[in-house]
């Protein structure tokens, strides 16, 4: 058994809907196993209201969650990350920084709730069935005997998490 806490960046491009879920179900589901952030290649500056409200009627972390820049953690000083994950298809295509220690990527798109238009309940509808497509990847990295696989096997298992149920249509990994 390893004590060593992995770190996880989940990249969008604004930063305000899927990665503010990630990392919210990830700090709860993975305390102890994983430290998560999330950032955007160009945030909207907010985190998206409707996601606050989905994380709290399920009970995950609403507190603290800002829109920030990936390049916070391409700085000297920033957390080293084990594992990047794009979230959506747009930063996926995008030209990332260079990450120190060389993570592990993989790509999980999952359809942008906040690009929901029409009644809020629409739009909450729309943000419950991304938290539950994200819970579910979440679910399955956590329970990896991450320590235990080698580098090739541990990509593998990322990728297939990213083409499970609630997948957008394929991408390229991000390398």
């Amino acid at each position: 058994m390893t004590d060593r806490i992995y770190n996880v960046l989940f990249l969008c491009t604004g930063n305000s809907a899927r990665s503010i879920l990630a990392e919210s179900i990830l700090a709860k589901d993975g305390a102890g196993r994983f430290h998560a952030f999330s950032a955007g290649s160009m945030p909207k500056g907010a985190v998206n209201p409707f996601a606050l409200k989905v994380l709290g009627s399920f009970d995950y972390p609403t507190e603290g969650f800002r829109s920030k820049s990936w390049e916070e953690f391409a700085q000297p000083g920033a957390p080293v990350m084990d594992f990047v994950f794009t979230v959506c298809d747009n930063a996926a295509g995008e030209a990332c920084p260079v990450w120190p220690g060389q993570p592990m990527t993989a790509h999980w798109g999952i359809e942008d709730p906040a690009a929901v238009v029409g009644r809020d309940i629409e739009k909450e509808k729309a943000f419950v069935a991304a938290f539950r497509y994200m819970r579910n990847r979440i679910s399955v990295l956590t329970a990896l005997p991450v320590a235990s696989l080698d580098k090739a096997a541990l990509g593998t298992k990322l990728r297939e998490i990213g083409r499970s149920e609630g997948a957008t249509s394929p991408r390229p990994d991000v390398a």
